[in-house]
């Protein structure tokens, strides 16, 4: 194999070595999305715990403090929520939808890189199938008799290993890129609907408190 690497040529080395870089950030980007992106990740059990615990009381100042404790995409999604409590449920609305579309574009940023070299990978092995089959044609003009068959066999051969090797990386990087955007877009519909679930509890004891007041002015 090596030696099929290192007789490619200046340009099928430099080729071979932006295949091997591909292959290594697309290994990188799945370890980093699996880590990153796991449902305990996105929404700590810790955090939902104690901000229902806090809006179960009814104090939301504790329930603040509990997101800014613990910083991350659900934290900031019910942020959104928390600090327009005053403005209506209709501008909470609104508020945690914004944030949770701005959540999800910077959880995917990372995993549309993951795209990119799925669709970059095959382009790279093609081209070095295409430069490695240009060389070996070139060298017909050098070879003469019965070698000149097995010379442009043996460079087509060396050529499209450039292509196999794109595909092994293109196949796995589409599936994990499918699979894990699938994953994160029902976190973050999940992360949602949690914040508007959390919220009702507080509208409902807003409400409380403000017939409370009406009957005590009566």
């Amino acid at each position: 194999f090596f030696d099929i690497v290192l007789n490619s040529g200046f340009i099928g080395i430099l080729i071979w070595l932006m295949i091997f870089a591909t292959s290594a950030a697309t290994l990188g980007l799945i370890i980093d999305a699996v880590i990153t992106l796991k449902k305990d990740k996105i929404m700590p059990p810790s955090l939902i715990a104690t901000v229902r615990g806090a809006l179960d009381e009814g104090d939301l100042a504790r329930a603040i403090e509990a997101c800014e404790a613990e910083p991350g995409p659900l934290a900031n999604i019910l942020l959104a929520g928390f600090n327009n409590v005053s403005e209506g449920f209709d501008v909470i609305q609104d508020a945690v939808g914004t944030a949770a579309e701005i959540e999800s574009e910077k959880l995917m940023q990372r995993v549309n890189y993951l795209n990119l070299c799925g669709q970059i990978a095959p382009m790279l092995g093609l081209m070095g199938t295409v430069t490695g089959m240009v060389d070996a044609f070139g060298s017909l003009a050098t070879t003469t008799g019965a070698a000149k068959a097995a010379a442009l066999a043996l460079s087509i051969s060396q050529a499209l290993y450039t292509t196999a090797f794109g595909l092994l990386i293109s196949v796995p990087a589409i599936l994990a890129f499918t699979f894990i955007r699938n994953s994160t877009s029902k976190n973050i519909l999940t992360m949602e609907n949690l914040t508007f679930d959390l919220l009702k509890v507080l509208r409902g004891a807003e409400v409380v408190d403000d017939e409370e007041e009406e009957e005590e002015e009566e």
